[in-house]
């Protein structure tokens, strides 16, 4: 099993790839998937809050998801300093990088521990989850993720783990596109960009381009690596 995860399988044809970054484009667009689907989003937005507390040294206490595909990471340490700017300034970017690592990973050939990687991150998830709905929307994902690689066919899991990284890479900005159009209508909020704005002084607009400018640039560095010839 060892050998299977951390080894390498076959390239999928161009059609395989470029047919799933157009599946996970219309998973994205569609007004009937996307709030579905944004879940993963908040996932891995929230897991990136909480990788970023972790790693500045903060108490990670727990993560709440909401059925409005809203999240809450909280941790404990000093409520000021780079340690919290880190921490809040993960969250947006985090669908985008969690995507890119997975780019690189298939761009070496080991499709398998895409998968086999998200779900032990979403296993580590589920230790923080706070909350039924959240608990409900992990379970769920990691019983998904349980099936395809217990059951399906390598080529199956291979096209997934394509089609979950190019979702990634693509869904990763339409937040930070919905926050903006909401920011527009309801300024001094609670929102990442409205707390870094308040840590750091640097307005929260700014903040908003620059997230919108790391998910946009995460996606063309990932798309270079999984399309032919990249």
């Amino acid at each position: 099993m060892l050998d299977t995860i951390t080894g390498t399988q076959p390239a999928p044809s161009a059609a395989v790839v470029a047919g799933a970054a157009a599946v996970a484009a219309l998973l994205v667009l569609l007004p009937v998937t996307w709030p579905l689907l944004r879940h993963v989003v908040t996932i891995t937005h929230e897991g990136a809050h909480g990788v970023a507390a972790l790693l500045s040294g903060r108490r990670l206490m727990g993560i709440r998801l909401h059925s409005d595909t809203s999240g809450l990471t909280v941790s404990k340490g000093k409520p000021t300093g780079l340690g919290m700017v880190l921490t809040l300034a993960a969250g947006y970017p985090g669908p985008a990088l969690f995507g890119l690592a997975a780019a690189a990973t298939l761009a070496s050939g080991r499709s398998l521990a895409v998968l086999w990687g998200s779900l032990v991150l979403l296993a580590l998830l589920l230790l923080q989850i706070r909350n039924l709905f959240g608990l409900w929307v992990v379970l769920v994902c990691g019983a998904a993720l349980v099936a395809l690689t217990r059951w399906a066919p390598v080529e199956t899991q291979v096209a997934a783990a394509y089609l979950l990284t190019w979702f990634l890479l693509l869904a990763a900005t339409r937040p930070v596109l919905e926050l903006a159009r909401q920011r527009r209508r309801r300024r001094g909020g609670t929102s990442d960009p409205d707390q870094l704005a308040r840590l750091t002084k640097v307005p929260a607009a700014v903040w908003l381009v620059l997230f919108g400018l790391v998910t946009v640039g995460t996606a063309i560095l990932g798309a270079g690596l999984l399309l032919p010839g990249g």
